[in-house]
């Protein structure tokens, strides 16, 4: 087998050394650069990279990556498409060898999306950028998608390879709602890219606009994976809740966990709400029933606070306002056990304790 990477770049000097090395399994390396300023380009060069520069102007994701795709040589055999902030666990190639079949077209991965600063997986899914040379492109401004040419492709899945992502969280992503918006404009019906313009104008505090996406999402027949419905309605709830609407935001939140009850997010917002609200029975309520759901499903819309200590930090909150002092104390070791160097956590305790005694 012949197996290339490729991927496009700007400015992530930083990051050449250690994604270069982790891509090194592969046959060739290629990279796109679309205008760094610093020396991402030479790096890249010494380290024996193939790489291209050219400005895309006006700039959209999907013609840089196919951009960068065609520099791949058509005698390949499989293409890995990552980004200079990720990093793939050693061992890699073999697997591919191993599960690959002749008619396989395209696989699926581990990408664990965020990590804590033990380098435990937050948010961890699958991710499907690893495919034949021919048959694919790239399509929409931004979220971009691999295409499929063909009537059918064959993915299989690969367990054994993951992917880590440390993003540069001080790099803008102001360019993202207005190719969002034009991805909308482009295709109207395109029921995933409408999904993350609403939530884009969500995180502008564009509460209005958000609501009415949200719900234009909701109404396309294309739209039906109940985890990304289940998402919108939460988002059209964290909505009304910030215009002080909060019987509509119990409603959309009541929505989204029918949608999905096999989710535990639903009612972790939905305990976080009346915790605000300083209703801390219902908070009791909410909490104990997200903790009766047990299996943490592999997607992107997962939340991390539905799996970290948040649930039982609220627990903690609610049965010390409900005098319930032991309970308070319990939950907060359970917390504890999930961050134990929290401050607030260690801080709260000893108000426990003290009420304990």
């Amino acid at each position: 087998m012949k197996i290339c990477v490729y991927a496009i770049s700007k400015n992530e000097e930083k990051f050449v050394y250690r994604w270069v090395n982790s891509m090194q399994e592969a046959d060739a390396i290629y990279v796109l650069d679309t205008g760094s300023t610093d020396n991402t380009v030479q790096a890249l060069k010494d380290l024996n990279v193939h790489v291209k520069q050219e400005i895309i102007s006006p700039w959209r994701f999907d013609v840089a990556r196919n951009k960068s795709l065609a520099m791949v040589p058509f005698d390949t055999d499989i293409c890995l498409c990552t980004d200079l902030d990720e990093v793939i666990e050693p061992g890699w190639r073999k697997e591919i060898e191993k599960y690959w079949q002749q008619d396989t077209t395209r696989a699926k991965y581990n990408y664990n999306w965020r990590l804590d600063k033990n380098n435990k997986p937050l948010i961890n899914f699958y991710i499907e950028k690893m495919h034949t040379r021919k048959n694919y492109h790239w399509t929409h401004p931004v979220h971009e998608v691999l295409t499929y040419e063909q009537e059918k492709e064959h993915v299989i899945t690969i367990d054994t390879i993951t992917i880590n992502h440390y993003p540069d969280d001080s790099k803008s992503r102001s360019s993202y709602l207005p190719l969002l918006e034009l991805s909308v404009q482009e295709n109207p019906q395109d029921d995933r890219n409408v999904h993350y313009l609403g939530r884009e104008y969500m995180y502008y505090h564009e509460w209005e606009k958000s609501i009415k996406t949200l719900k234009k999402h909701l109404s396309l027949k294309s739209a039906t994976w109940k985890d990304e419905r289940a998402a919108s309605m939460r988002f059209i709830s964290r909505c009304y809740k910030n215009l002080g609407r909060y019987q509509a935001a119990k409603i959309w939140l009541t929505k989204a966990y029918k949608e999905a009850p096999y989710l535990r997010d639903a009612l972790v917002e939905r305990a976080i709400l009346e915790y605000e609200l300083q209703n801390y029975k219902k908070v009791e309520k909410f909490a104990l029933k997200a903790l009766q759901i047990t299996k943490h499903t592999k997607s992107y819309i997962n939340e991390p606070f539905s799996w970290n200590h948040t649930l039982y930090d609220l627990l903690a909150i609610s049965c010390y306002y409900q005098k319930k002092y032991s309970y308070a104390l319990f939950f907060n070791n359970l917390a504890l056990s999930l961050a134990p160097t929290n401050p607030r956590l260690l801080n709260n305790q000893n108000y426990y304790l003290a009420k304990v005694k």
